[in-house]
């Protein structure tokens, strides 16, 4: 029996989601978690809904930390979408994320199995709203996340982006469209996703976009904010 989503998100969404994907190694000069935490603030003041701090190799008490002071910058009662909450979502950290209060955890494909942690998340160990999201590169990938119950995933990725290489060709509009059709958790676009090509994915059928260096690139909060706001304009 599939397990049960651990917070179903209704898809389509009011409006599309923009998720920041954190990567400090990729900041110029500085690349400390008080550098990263000025762009999760700066991303936050652009208008972002979803934070996925994606940080593996920070310490415990280090990433514990951070995960803190960003969840106090969205203040909304985790699990919600709506205009003006931002919610933050760790990277594989599942202990770290119910520690600090955050909205859910994301796992990846060397992750614990997705079934294993909605049903643990389910057992009353996490908040009834807890989000358990899945990274996935195919069709059946998905498909899968979507019978662990988790309650989104990411798919991609869609076009050429370096931090995907690893994970093999561009799968294009055309794929994510399929992936949108065939499952009925919300579908998030990642990998060279950005503001020209963001609509593409809408109208594929994505509930959002994940980006890295879209956010974390930006030196003009102003022009960010726009950015996001017309992502938000697209359905």
């Amino acid at each position: 029996m599939p397990a049960k989503a651990s917070q179903p998100i209704a898809q389509p969404t009011a409006r599309p989601i923009v998720c920041y994907v954190t990567d400090r190694k990729s900041l110029p000069g500085d690349k400390s978690a008080s550098a990263l935490f000025d762009k999760i603030r700066a991303a936050a003041a652009a208008g972002v809904d979803w934070v996925q701090i994606r940080e593996k190799d920070l310490p415990a008490r280090e990433l514990l930390a951070l995960v803190r002071d960003a969840v106090a910058l969205g203040s909304v009662r985790p699990g919600s979408i709506r205009p003006g909450s931002m919610q933050i979502i760790v990277n594989d950290r599942l202990d770290v994320a119910l520690a600090a209060g955050a909205a859910g955890v994301h796992l990846g494909h060397s992750s614990v199995p997705a079934r294993e942690v909605v049903r643990w998340c389910r057992a009353g160990n996490a908040p009834a709203d807890f989000l358990v999201g899945v990274s996935c590169h195919s069709l059946e990938g998905a498909q899968e996340a979507k019978s662990a119950g988790a309650s989104y995933t990411y798919f991609g990725p869609i076009y050429e982006t370096p931090s995907k290489i690893p994970f093999g060709r561009p799968h294009g509009a055309e794929e994510l469209a399929q992936v949108a059709k065939a499952v009925r958790i919300p579908v998030i676009a990642i990998g060279g996703v950005n503001e020209a090509n963001a609509a593409e994915c809408i109208r594929a059928g994505a509930a959002g976009i994940a980006a890295i260096r879209m956010i974390q690139d930006a030196s003009d909060v102003v022009a960010l904010k726009k950015a996001i706001e017309a992502i938000h304009g697209l359905r």
